[in-house]
């Protein structure tokens, strides 16, 4: 469950979305178009984790944001942006793919052991206004492979999913679109070298 409040925001969402995009190569340029967004739940209750997925110059592009309470030790390069929320203070946005809690949540998701999360709504005073499912949907493909691997991020969406392939991965779902937003690449084993066996 994610619980979300009607609240102010400094700088806004679009605002500090925008501005990260323009700091990526992948990022595109002029104004972006929200699509959707999704959430995982962090089981311990401390970290936000929010995708959006945004049309801007005609490419469908995926970022992945987690929220914090604290700064981040040894993140400043993925420090998205530091922002004022009206209910919860100041707040820290990072690159989810720098943030070992935002990893952990990919991998839970992956494993199946967690789903993404509902929207419940309260206004400032935390008066419950009711709930609402994601406008991205996400779904598990592909098998468990037998050692874990490692999480990547697509934040180029310019491929539609297909059922088929190997890999687990996470696909996002909206209106008459899908793509692959993460997917688990297995760690290679490592090359051994043969040594031949010589025999009289």
């Amino acid at each position: 469950m994610a619980t979300i409040y009607t609240a102010e925001l400094t700088p806004s969402k679009k605002e500090f979305v925008t501005a990260w995009l323009d700091k990526q190569f992948w990022g595109g340029s002029g104004e972006p178009e929200l699509i959707g967004t999704y959430r995982f739940d962090d089981t311990s209750g401390e970290v936000g984790f929010e995708g959006f997925v945004v049309k801007r110059d005609d490419r469908i592009l995926h970022l992945p944001i987690t929220y914090r309470a604290a700064p981040l030790d040894g993140a400043d390069d993925y420090l998205i942006t530091r922002m004022q929320h009206s209910v919860l203070g100041e707040r820290w946005a990072y690159d989810a793919m720098a943030d070992p809690v935002g990893i952990h949540m990919l991998n839970q998701a992956l494993a199946g052991e967690i789903q993404q999360a509902e929207y419940h709504f309260y206004n400032e005073d935390g008066q419950y206004l009711g709930s609402e499912d994601s406008d991205i949907s996400i779904y598990i493909r592909g098998e468990l492979p037998d050692e874990w691997g490692t999480v990547s991020v697509h934040h180029v969406l310019d491929t539609l999913d297909e059922d088929g392939g190997e890999l687990r991965r996470l696909v996002g779902r909206w209106e008459d679109a899908s793509a692959t937003l993460f997917e688990l690449t297995p760690t290679p084993k490592p090359q051994t070298d043969s040594v031949p066996v010589i025999t009289e």
